[in-house]
């Protein structure tokens, strides 16, 4: 029996991964990558690097993509709660444009694994957040796009309260939209 429950999305290569957690008074104990089961669960991705950031409530990062050199990541979160999306920039597929979310926090324990071709993005949700990722290629500075949060053509639903603050970096609001980024 895998220690993983792999969830297909509506989105073709977008998973979301429930691991099995084992506990008892203790705490506990549950394996968050295992390359067999990955492979098994349609993940066949070779991670050669681990990134980790801290986030307060209402930072939104992305929509983040890699140009020539792009990454499948396997993102989840070990501290608090975020509102995790990917969206599809893969030429020629029947859901270009459109965006997978999922909600992931240390309670839930979920994973998401986002293919190559996706942009990225996140909203804090909790007073802090601790985001850990795995990637199948490096990070190239010189190669970053990205797409503007809000696209209206895209329309993430991103769940905003009304007494939250957003809080972006300055190139996360200057990114073009999906229509003036193929221009």
């Amino acid at each position: 029996m895998s220690n993983f429950n792999f969830i297909k999305t509506d989105i073709k290569d977008v998973i979301i991964v429930e691991p099995r957690v084992f506990g008892d008074s203790r705490g506990y104990f549950m394996e968050t990558y295992q390359k067999q089961a990955f492979a098994e669960g349609g993940i066949n991705a070779d991670f050669i690097q681990d990134n980790q950031s801290k986030s307060r409530r209402g930072v939104l990062r992305g929509l983040h993509f890699q140009k020539t050199y792009p990454q499948a990541k396997l993102v989840r979160v070990i501290k608090g709660e975020v509102f995790d999306v990917a969206v599809d920039l893969r030429n020629g597929s029947e859901t270009y444009g459109k965006w997978v979310g999922v909600l992931l926090s240390e309670e839930n324990k979920r994973q998401l694994f986002v293919p190559r071709g996706f942009a990225h993005g996140f909203l804090v949700l909790s007073e802090e957040a601790e985001f850990v990722y795995k990637c199948d290629d490096y990070y190239h500075p010189e190669d970053e796009g990205g797409i503007i949060w809000n696209d209206p053509s895209i329309n993430v639903a991103w769940p905003i309260d009304e007494d939250m603050q957003l809080l972006l970096s300055e190139k996360d609001t200057k990114h073009p939209t999906l229509t003036d980024y193929g221009k």
